[in-house]
């Protein structure tokens, strides 16, 4: 009875862990979009309005930016808490950060009523809610990653990823419930954007309870047992592995920026500007839009899949390559200014963010070396959001004002890709090594091409062939 007793706690200890990364960065993410999504749709006017409307566009967008501008630092301080007193307790904290601030920004006072002060505080709320974002993310997929059997890695460590479409889906869902049926037209900009921000107190709640129960990442446990906690953990990074945290984040770089054309607010601004090309209604293009994060989360859960079977890399090149025949499409079909466009282009586009976004967190997990692994996936992580969708919806609004025409959009994209797709080919692929704290000397090597000092379960192969 024993011998059957192991597995299905094992089992069950996984389907927990799953089930509480999905929750936790579900909830931190529809914490995110919400912001990004009102700063697209009202914030220019609410807290912006003295700059006038281009400018008071570009700089709500540029408020959805400085937020990534801080998630080095909270990537910095979970990555070296997380490396020294554990991955679940960083967890709990970011997600109690993220929830407060946004829960906060539902009761500020707008530009009408306060004055300069009224910015001011949103942009301090955003930038914490940055800060807990740098940290979240490393977290969630280390408890995935590091709970799963070598062969599974890639589907377990899509769970954390899909909690950003589904983040989105419920972002986008809230508002266009609120923009449709509950506060349509004015009322929407009175009051009825408040609601999706206040909601995350219940979410938040949510999420805590979840998170509690889920058990320490098994590494972490034998780090600890064997005291191997470095004092400072982002200095042994920086210093022994700086070439795979900038290679990391810019392979992260390109699926970002475009993530972000929907998710950071500038296609919902681009489709529903009445004086633009396109000209939809807000509840329209948010419907569209969910569809969108429907379709992310379908292609990411099969990017994890597939990771597991061809490899990460395959995967992402496959993801990228979708990218780049979509990047110019995507307006093209947007610009016919009909539902159908706009449905059509955000689900081919949607391909290509899920296959190069699913496999992300297994192959961050196993290119950096035990002791400093929350560090660098969470660095990592932080610096290819900056150099990616920090301000790709400003980029692209400034693109469009200068050029008058989407085309340089797409071409910014197209760019951004190709630098992704040439970070990937510089990696090597690595499933099935062993993430354990006994490893850190294989770990340590091989994790590129150019470092020829690899061992044999380094070997660049497409299919995890090793048992558990």
């Amino acid at each position: 009875m024993s011998t059957n007793t192991q597995p299905r706690s094992a089992a069950s200890n996984q389907r927990r862990v799953a089930f509480a990364t999905i929750i936790g960065t579900t909830i931190e993410w529809y914490d995110f979009f919400i912001y990004a999504t009102a700063a697209g749709l009202v914030f220019a006017d609410l807290f912006f309005k003295p700059a006038g409307d281009s400018i008071g566009l570009l700089l709500a967008f540029a408020s959805v930016g400085i937020s990534f501008l801080f998630r080095p630092l909270g990537a910095f301080l979970a990555g070296h808490y997380g490396d020294k007193i554990g991955r679940r307790a960083m967890l709990v904290l970011t997600l109690i950060l993220m929830g407060a601030s946004t829960t906060l920004i539902g009761f500020l006072p707008t530009y009408a009523t306060a004055g300069v002060l009224a910015p001011i505080l949103l942009l301090l709320l955003r930038i914490v809610q940055g800060i807990s974002a740098g940290g979240e993310w490393g977290g969630a997929v280390l408890m995935a990653v590091e709970h799963a059997p070598r062969d599974r890695r890639g589907r377990a460590g899509s769970f954390p990823q899909l909690g950003v479409p589904l983040g989105m889906l419920l972002a986008s869902g809230v508002t266009a419930l609120m923009t449709g049926v509950i506060s349509p037209g004015e009322a929407f900009v009175e009051w009825g954007w408040r609601v999706p921000f206040l909601l995350s107190f219940v979410l938040i709640v949510v999420g805590y309870i979840v998170r509690r129960t889920v058990e320490e990442s098994p590494v972490f446990q034998e780090i600890a047992e064997k005291k191997e906690q470095r004092s400072v953990p982002a200095v042994e990074l920086f210093k022994k592995h700086w070439l795979l945290v900038i290679l990391a984040a810019l392979v992260f770089a390109g699926n970002n920026a475009a993530g972000y054309m929907a998710t950071g607010g500038f296609i919902p601004s681009y489709a529903t500007d009445p004086d633009g090309p396109v000209g939809l209604d807000r509840t329209s293009v948010l419907v569209a839009i969910t569809f969108a994060a429907a379709m992310w989360f379908v292609f990411t859960l099969l990017a994890g899949i597939l990771a597991d079977k061809i490899g990460r890399k395959k995967t992402y090149l496959i993801g990228f390559s979708a990218q780049v025949l979509t990047v110019f499409p995507l307006f093209w079909l947007i610009n016919t200014g009909e539902l159908w466009g706009l449905y059509l282009a955000l689900g081919l586009f949607s391909v290509g963010l899920g296959l190069g976004y699913g496999p992300q967190a297994a192959w961050y997990s196993e290119i950096f070396p035990a002791s400093v692994r929350f560090s660098g996936v969470s660095i990592s992580y932080a610096l290819g959001a900056i150099l990616g969708g920090a301000f790709a919806p400003t980029i692209a609004q400034a693109l469009v004002q200068a050029t008058g025409s989407s085309t340089a959009v797409s071409v910014y994209l197209l760019i951004m890709t190709l630098v992704s797709m040439g970070a990937v080919l510089v990696l090597r692929d690595r499933p099935g090594i062993d993430l354990s704290i006994n490893n850190q000397a294989e770990q340590e090597v091989g994790a590129t091409i150019f470092d020829k000092r690899r061992g044999a379960s380094t070997d660049d192969v497409d299919v995890v062939k090793t048992t558990v």
